[in-house]
């Protein structure tokens, strides 16, 4: 593609991006004394399944792939993507200052040794067991799935319609099976998602117009 068919006036839309970043960096490295454990007796009752981290692994390409797909064919969309998720992110960011939390279901001992839970390991030790009320990985799963149906472009491909919101559901399963992420966790991102999207998708707009 020529440099001069990109959108480059479209890319202000992502510039929160980077300050996102920085801002969870930052957060998880912040010492924290203690913090409300968000799991219920109800997770303990859900097995470990290492290969489910490979769902939860298809987060990244998932929303870099809507979202350069629509930066490139479908700027209003784009736009409402990109409002969605900076929300969402950083409404997160601010309820885990508001309210430090942590889940303590991880394995100390991994059931078996393979590619998976060598995965789950490198996992486990980038990303902490703090700030996860509410999961970002659910929030952004929803985020793609509103994104696909929010684009006639996208939603016009059957494969594109249904295997987005059955990889992004999988993607919300797979972070209780791996111990990533609680019930709590889970319901309070889909919560948070429900507010922030009544605004930018259930409300009537100008597609034109949106976001300007």
């Amino acid at each position: 593609m020529r440099l001069s068919r990109i959108p480059w006036r479209e890319l202000k839309f992502a510039l929160w991006l980077p300050f996102y970043l920085l801002a969870f960096v930052l957060i998880e490295h912040l010492p924290q004394a203690s913090y409300w454990p968000t799991q219920l007796p109800l997770d303990n009752a859900i097995p470990f399944c290492e290969w489910f981290v490979l769902f939860y692994c298809a987060w990244y390409p998932l929303l870099v792939a809507v979202g350069l797909y629509l930066l490139l064919r479908d700027a209003p969309a784009f736009r409402c993507y990109m409002a969605f998720l900076a929300v969402t992110f950083f409404a997160s960011v601010l309820i885990w200052l508001l309210l430090p939390n942590g889940q303590d279901l991880r394995p100390q001992v991994f059931p078996r040794e393979n590619f998976p839970t060598a995965l789950v390991a490198a996992l486990y030790r980038i990303d902490t067991n703090t700030n996860v009320f509410p999961s970002v990985h659910v929030v952004g799963s929803v985020g793609a799935a509103l994104a696909m149906w929010d684009s006639p472009r996208l939603r016009a491909h059957p494969l594109l319609r249904w295997g987005v919101p059955v990889l992004a559901v999988l993607i919300c399963v797979s972070t209780l099976f791996i111990k990533q992420h609680t019930i709590l966790d889970v319901v309070s991102a889909l919560a948070l998602s429900l507010l922030v999207a009544i605004p930018i998708y259930f409300i009537p707009w100008d597609r034109t117009k949106k976001l300007p």
